[in-house]
């Protein structure tokens, strides 16, 4: 199943609507509802291929790590938001899936327009998120 929430992201899915879908549509939006998906319990890391930026502050564990790694993303990396050009969801088995995340925004680290594209491997348990892994390709500048 394929929809479009806005004219360039995909968005797809199986039978049932996964919670790393509505997470990261949600994280887009800027929705300050976003961590009423997260499970009290979640291990969560970011991983950047051949980038020099530090990153050791993307992962964290519980609730209480994600409020500060969402804000810190927030004010450092995506001051002015982001665009989903592209997120399709490919569910593996078990409630694991993985995600092509394509996005486009002013990149604040580096003070320029990018574009990045990222794969993240993912779980969820009771209808709340649990698990995120996400590794960042690259950020291009436009």
């Amino acid at each position: 199943m394929t929809t479009a929430p806005t004219a360039a992201a995909t968005r797809s899915a199986g039978s049932a609507h996964p919670v790393i879908d509505t997470v990261l549509h949600k994280f887009v939006a800027g929705a300050p509802d976003l961590m009423s998906h997260l499970a009290d319990d979640i291990d969560f890391r970011i991983d950047h291929y051949a980038d020099d930026v530090d990153a050791s502050w993307q992962a964290g564990h519980g609730i209480d790590a994600m409020g500060r790694i969402l804000g810190r993303l927030a004010t450092d990396v995506f001051p002015r938001g982001t665009e989903a050009l592209e997120i399709h969801v490919q569910p593996l088995s078990d409630g694991w899936h993985l995600t092509r995340f394509h996005q486009q925004f002013y990149y604040g680290v580096k003070g320029y327009e990018v574009t990045s594209l990222t794969y993240i491997l993912s779980h969820e348990k009771d209808g709340k998120l649990d698990y995120f892994r996400e590794t960042v390709t690259g950020a291009l500048p436009l």
